[in-house]
């Protein structure tokens, strides 16, 4: 479902930020993408909308990643960025879960019904019809996520969902992942999360793939985390 070939990336002057960078997320498989500040998780995200253009292959839904194709890559991945002020541009909550369903041919009204669907399954449906700027970060984060799923991608991308989140929305976002039945692929420090909701882990550091295994087996890993910066999750402490 999302395959990524020897990706590599630099920004302009620098050095790399992702090298050779190889693995694949099953279809409804959740992945966990982890690492220390600086490994290359954002960047990678990143590049499979083409937000920013890696060399090497990454593939979504058979669909290769390329200037030419990014109208349709974009139909297929849902990007959950790391800062909700960036993902929410319209008044109210509503306006933005019907925004790109619509665009892509919806009627308002059937736009209107799968948002409220969403939002009946996140249990936020209180926030429909308020404004984006009157809500806390918390709730703007979970509002995003509806915006996101509103959308009904085949591949959803989450760029640390679980900051700002108070425990209640912290868990309900838990929850929520772990109903989906969607391939995921989930950036996070948040290792308590991954460790509730992923079945895998690709581990980053220096912009390479250091391990990718089963979740359990690599977040009990003490001596592997402290060598790339990290930390047993602390369930397990």
């Amino acid at each position: 479902m999302l395959i990524f070939e020897n990706v590599c990336f630099s920004y302009p002057g620098g050095s790399p930020v992702l090298e050779e960078v190889t693995f694949a997320v099953r279809n409804a498989e959740k992945v966990g993408l982890i690492g220390a500040n600086g490994a290359g998780k954002s960047t990678l995200l990143k590049c499979v909308p083409g937000l920013l253009t890696a060399s090497g292959k990454i593939t979504v839904s058979g669909i290769e990643v390329c200037r030419e194709k990014l109208a349709d890559v974009r139909r297929k991945v849902g990007y959950v960025l790391q800062d909700p002020d960036n993902q929410m541009f319209m008044p109210k909550v509503i306006d933005d879960m019907i925004f790109g369903p619509v665009n892509y041919g919806l009627s308002r009204e059937e736009a209107e019904a799968q948002a409220d669907k969403v939002l009946e399954d996140l249990g936020i449906s209180r926030l429909r019809d308020r404004y984006n700027h009157r809500i806390s970060g918390g709730e703007k984060r979970m509002a995003a996520i509806a915006t996101v799923l509103a959308m009904e991608p085949d591949v959803m991308l989450m760029d640390e969902p679980s900051s700002s989140l108070d425990p209640k929305n912290r868990r309900a976002l838990i929850n929520t992942i772990k109903k989906l039945d969607k391939t995921m692929l989930i950036a996070s420090h948040d290792l308590d999360m991954i460790l509730d909701t992923c079945s895998r882990v690709v581990l980053l550091d220096g912009g390479k793939v250091i391990a990718d295994g089963e979740c359990g087996d690599i977040l009990h890993d003490r001596e592997l985390l402290e060598a790339h910066c990290l930390e047993l999750p602390l369930s397990l402490l």
